[in-house]
């Protein structure tokens, strides 16, 4: 092959490659989700008591701007879920929730030192939605909500949980 072939692949590789990691259209596309807030098993719809909340609080910015508010509730079957409402923060690649260790996280070295638990991946950057907890976290161990990019180990934002119960 001649030099201008391997330049060829070689950028051909490198756009790609970049594409990748970087996921530029996720600058310009939202994804919007709006999930209701569930209820208990179908076993005790009958007797559906309210959802308690256990703790609440609301995200400020880390390295990106992040609105909403997040609250534990924990459901009349004794199931825990977090709930982010009004919540908008900007889109990414591999972007999670997590549950961390801390009172808060203002940067992204409080949440790999204290220790956290991953609920999930994000399901939208934009609107209402729900995440299980494990049963056996331990709520007053893990006192916020961090939204965080796993690819480039960066907060976007927090939510310092108060404790309700």
């Amino acid at each position: 092959m001649n030099r201008r072939t391997i330049l060829i692949i070689a950028a051909f590789v490198v756009v790609v490659a970049g594409w990748y990691l970087f996921r530029p259209e996720r600058l310009f596309v939202n994804a919007r989700v709006n999930e209701g807030l569930p209820e208990a098993g179908s076993a005790n719809r009958s007797a559906t008591a309210l959802p308690v909340t256990l703790a609440d609080g609301r995200f400020h910015d880390g390295a990106h701007k992040t609105t909403g508010t997040a609250t534990i509730h924990q459901l009349s079957d004794g199931k825990r879920v977090l709930r982010l409402t009004n919540f908008e923060t900007s889109n990414g690649p591999d972007v999670r929730v997590y549950l961390v260790a801390a009172e808060d996280a203002k940067d992204n070295d409080t949440v790999t030192r204290a220790g956290f638990v991953e609920l999930g991946s994000l399901k939208g950057n934009i609107g209402d939605q729900n995440y299980d907890l494990p049963a056996d976290t331990d709520l007053s161990k893990y006192r916020a909500v961090t939204i965080w990019c796993k690819r480039f180990s960066v907060n976007f934002g927090t939510a310092p949980l108060v404790s309700r119960s």
